[in-house]
């Protein structure tokens, strides 16, 4: 064994390493924290394969073997990071310091934290030669913080051998413990929406800076963001059914029947509003959703532009259509005269497979007795979608039992990007007990 190795059992200095490769995307260079994960695991004997689209960009897969009597399980997290541009840090993001009892880092919890978790529960596997009820993969992706092209969406679509036979994946976002009104839920993820990005174009008179054009162009699209800003209507889904219900039945009244309205696409919004900041946690999952993130248009201070474009950032709620989600849109715009186009979208008609939540859930009670495990939603995306297109159902699953204090949802990609070393562990136990007990 390398002199490495005698990290395996400490979760929170994986991580540190991790941290200190700098792997913001783009532009990414993965590679180097991907060799070190290479040679963290060869040093115990365990071999990676290493695929590629391109070079500085690798993907790592590697596997020890099971008894054979269930399906392959993954395990899967990426390393790469959103920036850090224009974010003031109370410590250096790429220096991984251990202090007051956080790894702080960009990327601690998004998610080289996850992946040092896994990392060490595929280590103590390995080193304890625990019974497994099947093989289980490692896999560690490059690019999911931009669209999956070098990672997940590249393997997928030019090595699914690789996956052959997996039914069930452990990945992000989800085991994160959530406190409402002093109880404490694990929200463990079932479903992720989907994701369609798109362009509206906005055409009128443009004209010189000197001679103003009412009407035009700019008014347009003040109108236009104007609608944007309301929200599409309530879909009530099963799987939201099940975590507001969850919620719900363990609240005292009158919070309980509150809550449970909700689940009444009439009095959806009034609830939310209720609920103000709490309310937050729920509207992003209860409607199809589209937010206004890019306008461009003339560089010129003295040109009146004849053309605006505005690109979208759409989710839709797991389950629907992509001509669904656009019939909303282009009803809640009502202006026949605006192109919309879809630039790119990923889309899965994969059904919900919750044959391994019962295992999961029961994880959570054992790990935290007074724990609350609900389905989840993800509002955002990950390298699940693509996973999906074999077949593969993902659970968000990385534990962690967080400090009530701690607000997780607002410390993805912020400053100060930090996760309890405490957490880790609770993490690592969580995801070894998981792969000791899968089954078909």
């Amino acid at each position: 064994m390398n002199q490495q190795t005698n990290i395996h059992n400490r979760p929170e200095l994986i991580l540190q390493k991790l941290i200190q490769f700098n792997t913001t995307n783009p532009p990414g260079h993965e590679k180097a924290c991907i060799d070190y994960i290479n040679e963290l695991l060869s040093g115990y004997g365990i071999e990676s394969k290493i695929v590629s689209r391109d070079e500085n960009r690798p993907n790592l897969i590697a596997r020890i073997k099971g008894q054979g009597t269930a399906s392959p399980l993954m395990l899967y997290g990426h390393v790469d990071v959103v920036t850090t541009e224009n974010q003031s840090w109370t410590y250096p993001p790429f220096s991984g310091e251990i202090i007051d009892g956080y790894v702080w880092g960009r990327g601690a919890i998004d998610m080289k934290g996850c992946v040092a978790m896994m990392i060490s529960a595929f280590l103590k596997a390995k080193i304890e030669n625990t019974p497994l009820p099947g093989d289980v993969l490692l896999v560690i992706l490059s690019d999911e913080e931009n669209g999956g092209n070098f990672g997940a969406k590249f393997l997928v679509e030019t090595h699914p051998e690789l996956f052959a036979g997996v039914k069930y994946a452990l990945g992000e976002f989800g085991g994160f413990s959530m406190e409402l009104d002093g109880k404490r839920f694990y929200p463990i993820m079932v479903a992720e929406k989907q994701m369609s990005w798109l362009k509206i174009s906005i055409r009128g008179q443009g004209g010189h800076g000197s001679m103003p054009v009412r009407d035009g162009v700019m008014s347009k699209l003040a109108e236009v963001l104007d609608k944007l800003n309301q929200p599409l209507p309530v879909h009530i889904t099963p799987v939201i059914t099940e975590m507001i219900e969850g919620i719900a039945n363990v609240m005292p009244f009158p919070k309980k029947q509150i809550l449970k309205q909700l689940l009444n696409p009439k009095m959806t919004r009034t609830v939310l509003k209720l609920l103000g900041e709490q309310g937050k946690t729920f509207e992003a999952i209860l409607h199809h959703t589209v937010s206004a993130t890019v306008i461009r248009t003339s560089d010129k201070i003295n040109v009146i532009p004849g053309e605006i474009t505005v690109e979208l950032d759409g989710r839709i709620l797991p389950g629907f259509k992509e001509e669904e989600f656009l019939v909303e849109l282009k009803a809640l715009i009502n202006d026949p005269s605006i192109k919309l186009e879809v630039i790119r979208s990923d889309i899965t008609s994969a059904k919900r497979d919750m044959k391994l939540f019962n295992r999961l859930a029961s994880i959570i009670r054992e790990s935290d007795p007074s724990g609350i495990p609900i389905p989840f939603v993800l509002p955002g995306v990950t390298d699940g979608r693509f996973f999906s297109s074999l077949g593969i159902q993902t659970y968000g699953f990385t534990p962690m039992k967080l400090p009530s204090e701690f607000k997780f949802l607002k410390t993805v990609h912020a400053e100060d990007e930090r996760i309890p070393v405490d957490a880790l562990y609770f993490g690592t136990d969580g995801l070894f007990k998981a792969i000791q007990t899968f089954g078909d």
